[in-house]
């Protein structure tokens, strides 16, 4: 998979993905929260699909 997630975007995607689960499991907004997993995933793992179909990149390397 292409890298295609830069720094600041990538530090959001973690800190919304962990506030949405912590949420969820404290019952705060419900099994919604889980969705927070997504933004995690993308995060860690540095690419994001959606980017991808749409021929984005917040990444500074090519």
């Amino acid at each position: 998979m292409k890298v295609n997630v830069g720094g600041l975007d990538r530090i959001l995607r973690i800190v919304v993905g962990i506030a949405l689960i912590v949420m969820a499991i404290t019952g705060t907004i419900g099994v919604w929260g889980w969705i927070g997993v997504v933004p995690l995933a993308t995060g860690l793992l540095k690419t994001c699909p959606a980017y991808s179909l749409l021929g984005m990149s917040t990444c500074p390397m090519k």
